[in-house]
């Protein structure tokens, strides 16, 4: 396992068991998801730069653009969840309410 692959596949890893381990707050799991999205961002340009295809160099591009778009949608539901329930914090929220 080359260096390159072993920090990507240990970023995805702690981001995974931040994900798990961490969910305190809204916006540390908002995070973690942000250090996977980045990490298969890397994962996916790694391997389009070791392949030489021009038919898979776009993917990295759609990808980030995709986690821009999850991380303002998080960030806007973050706000929302603050003014209703005046904190942030995961266990304050009960999924089971419309």
């Amino acid at each position: 396992m080359t260096p390159a692959h072993f920090a990507f596949s240990s970023a995805f890893m702690l981001g995974l068991a931040g994900l798990a381990f961490h969910r305190i707050h809204f916006l540390s799991a908002l995070l973690c998801l942000e250090g996977l999205m980045l990490s298969l961002f890397i994962a996916l340009s790694l391997w389009a730069l070791q392949f030489d295809t021009m038919s898979s160099a776009a993917l990295p591009m759609i990808l980030l653009a995709f986690s821009a778009c999850e991380a303002g949608a998080g960030l806007a539901l973050l706000v929302a969840t603050t003014r209703t329930h005046s904190n942030n914090r995961l266990q304050s929220l009960n999924l089971l309410q419309c």
